[in-house]
C-alpha cells in the first residue's frame, strides 16, 4: 500500500450514452439506451435520464423498453467510441507511462510513475486536470477515483459518478470499506456473493471479523486469502502498461432459435470469418479455434480444437470450427453461437496440408465439367481471375446483379444492400450531416443536426435515395478555429403542396426528396 494517493482510476460516465448525446443535439437531456435493438438485445450503456427509470446496463432490450419507452433506443457506432478513447487515453499517457486500460472508457494511471504527483495536493490537483481536459477534448464527463491501492482507487471512482472526483486518504481504508458490501472487492461475482450470503456475510466488515482461515475454508486457499487482504484494505497489484490479449472471439445472439442445421453452419463461417479478420487486424495468429453454442434452453456448449501451429488462416478456423459444430446436437435449436482463437501468437505457422487442400478445392470449383481430367486447369484458373477482376469493376459500377466477389484472401467484403442502423452517421448531398431517426418499410428518417448545433429538422427518404449515404462520424468537439454551424438554415423550409397520389406513395420522387417534419 502506498503512503500517497497516487494510484488514479478514470471511469467515464455513461461513455457510449453520453457520446450519443454529445453528437446528437436533439437527444441532450432526454434518456438514450445504446445496445442490441432485436428482441433479444442487451442494454450496452443506458444515460443517467433512463437510468431514473430503471434502465442499466446487461438488461434484456425488451425489458428496457418496458420501462422507458419513450426513450432513444440506438445502435452503438463503436468507430466514434474507439476514435474518443483514443483521445482520453492520450491525455491518460501525458500524466504517466504506466497506464492501464481495462476496457474503452476506463483506465489505471500510476500518477507517481509519471512524477505527475507524490502527495495528496498533487494528486488532487492532477486528477482535477485531467477531468478538465477531458472535457475541453471530448465535451465528455469523466469520473475520477484517488488512492493508494487500484481497488480504492476504483472504489472512489463509483461513489464520485457522474462528473465528480473522490480522494481516498491513506489511513482511512478499512472505515471505509467496513460498510460497503462484499460484491464491491474485485473478484467477487454473483456465484461467490451468494456463497459467502449463505454463510452469513454479507459486507466487507463481516469478512474481516470471519478472518483469513474461515474464508479459506469457504473459499479455497488462493481465492480466500486474496479476499481476506482486499477486505483488511491491502492492494499491493501494480498498474500494468500493457495487458496482453489472451483470445479474439465473436458471437451473435439471434432474434429466433435456428433450427436448419444448414443455416447454423453458414453463421459458424461467417462468424469464423468476421474472427479471423478481427485476429489479423490484432496483428496474431492463434493455436486454438473455440467454438460457443448456446441452446434453446440456455444450455452452453464450448468445444475447442487446438492445431498444430499458430495460425490466421481463414480455411484452417473455419474448417476447424465447423468440425467442431458436427459434435454439439443443435436439434432442439440455437440462440447463440461464437467462434474464437486462443493461444494467441505474433507470428503464424501455415498449415501446408490445409492449404494443398484449399488449392484442391478451389481447381475442382473452376474445373470445366467437359474437361473431367483437368488438363486445362491453369487455363481455368487464369479465367477465374480474370472475371474477379471483371466482378469487381461491374459491382463498382452499381450492377445489382454481379455478386460482390471475395476480398483479399478469401474473406467476403460486406454485403451490398443498403441498411441505415438507428442511431448511425449519413450525409446526404443537399442537406449535409445527419443521423438515422429511424427506418422501416424501405424509407429511412434522417435527423439533420451534428454536434455542437441546434436540435435539427427531420426529413423522410426512400432507402435507395442515392444522395443518402452512410458516413463515419464528426468529432464530438470541433478543431480549434473551426466554426460548427447548422447544416439547416435558420428559417423552417417551406413545403410544397403535393397532390393525393403523392402523398400516399411516401417520399416524393426516385431522387428521395422527402417532406420536412419538426
Amino acid at each position: 500500500m502506498r503512503t500517497a494517493p497516487t494510484v488514479l482510476h478514470l471511469d467515464m460516465d455513461a461513455f457510449f450514452a453520453a457520446a450519443e448525446q454529445a453528437a446528437k443535439p436533439s437527444l441532450r437531456g432526454k434518456p438514450v439506451v445504446v445496445g442490441g435493438l432485436g428482441p433479444r438485445g442487451v442494454v450496452s450503456t443506458a444515460s443517467y435520464e433512463a437510468r431514473r427509470f430503471g434502465v442499466h446496463s446487461a438488461m434484456p432490450m425488451a425489458q428496457a423498453r418496458r420501462l422507458a419507452p419513450n426513450a432513444a433506443y440506438l445502435v452503438p457506432r463503436f468507430t466514434l467510441y474507439r476514435a474518443v478513447s483514443e483521445q482520453v487515453m492520450g491525455l491518460l499517457g501525458r500524466l504517466s507511462p504506466l497506464v492501464e486500460p481495462l476496457s474503452l472508457d476506463e483506465a489505471f494511471v500510476d500518477l507517481e510513475a509519471g512524477g505527475s504527483a507524490d502527495d495528496t495536493a498533487s494528486a488532487l490537483a492532477a486528477g482535477e486536470r485531467l477531468r478538465r481536459d477531458i472535457r475541453e477534448l471530448t465535451g465528455l464527463s469523466g469520473s475520477v477515483g484517488l488512492a493508494g491501492s487500484k481497488m480504492l482507487a476504483k472504489i472512489g471512482s463509483e461513489q464520485a459518478k457522474p462528473d465528480g472526483l473522490v480522494l481516498i486518504e491513506p489511513g482511512t481504508e478499512r472505515e471505509l470499506l467496513a460498510p460497503l458490501t462484499v460484491r464491491t472487492l474485485p473478484g467477487v461475482g454473483p456465484a461467490t456473493g451468494e456463497h459467502l450470503r449463505r454463510a452469513g456475510m454479507t459486507t466487507v466488515s463481516d469478512l474481516a471479523e470471519a478472518g483469513e482461515d474461515e474464508l479459506v475454508r469457504l473459499l479455497g486457499r488462493a481465492h480466500g486469502a486474496s479476499l481476506y487482504r482486499m477486505a483488511m484494505g491491502n492492494d499491493d497489484r501494480p498498474v500494468v502498461s500493457e495487458r496482453e490479449a489472451k483470445s479474439v472471439s465473436v458471437e451473435d445472439t439471434f432474434d429466433t432459435d435456428l433450427h436448419d442445421r444448414v443455416r447454423v453452419r453458414t453463421e459458424v463461417d461467417r462468424l469464423a470469418e468476421r474472427c479471423v479478420r478481427r485476429l489479423r487486424g490484432s496483428g496474431h495468429s492463434g493455436r486454438t479455434v473455440v467454438l460457443k453454442v448456446r441452446r434453446y434452453d440456455f444450455s452452453t456448449l464450448t468445444r475447442s480444437e487446438t492445431l498444430r501451429g499458430p495460425t490466421d488462416d481463414l480455411d484452417v478456423v473455419r474448417e476447424a470450427a465447423g468440425r467442431l459444430l458436427e459434435s454439439v446436437d443443435t436439434t432442439g435449436g440455437v440462440r447463440l453461437l461464437g467462434v474464437g482463437v486462443t493461444g494467441l501468437a505474433d507470428f503464424t505457422q501455415e498449415d501446408l496440408f490445409a492449404q494443398a487442400a484449399a488449392r484442391e478445392r478451389e481447381e475442382r470449383e473452376h474445373a470445366d465439367p467437359a474437361d473431367p481430367l483437368g488438363e486445362a486447369a491453369g487455363q481455368g484458373d487464369a479465367a477465374a481471375e480474370g472475371g474477379a477482376g471483371e466482378g469487381k469493376e461491374e459491382a463498382a459500377a452499381g450492377d445489382g446483379a454481379s455478386p460482390r466477389p471475395a476480398g483479399p484472401s478469401g474473406l467476403s467484403e460486406p454485403s451490398e444492400e443498403r441498411r441505415f442502423p438507428a442511431g448511425h452517421d449519413v450525409r446526404h448531398a443537399e442537406f449535409g450531416p445527419g443521423w438515422v431517426q429511424g427506418s422501416g418499410l424501405r424509407r429511412v428518417t434522417v435527423r439533420f443536426e451534428e454536434p455542437g448545433s441546434a436540435p435539427g429538422w427531420v426529413r423522410t427518404f426512400w432507402v435507395d435515395d442515392p444522395d443518402l449515404e452512410l458516413s463515419e462520424p464528426l468529432p464530438l468537439v470541433p478543431e480549434t478555429g473551426q466554426s460548427r454551424q447548422s447544416s439547416w438554415p435558420a428559417s423552417r423550409p417551406k413545403f410544397r403542396s403535393e397532390s393525393r397520389s403523392e402523398r400516399a406513395a411516401g417520399p416524393s420522387g426516385g431522387s428521395g426528396s422527402g417532406r420536412a417534419r419538426p
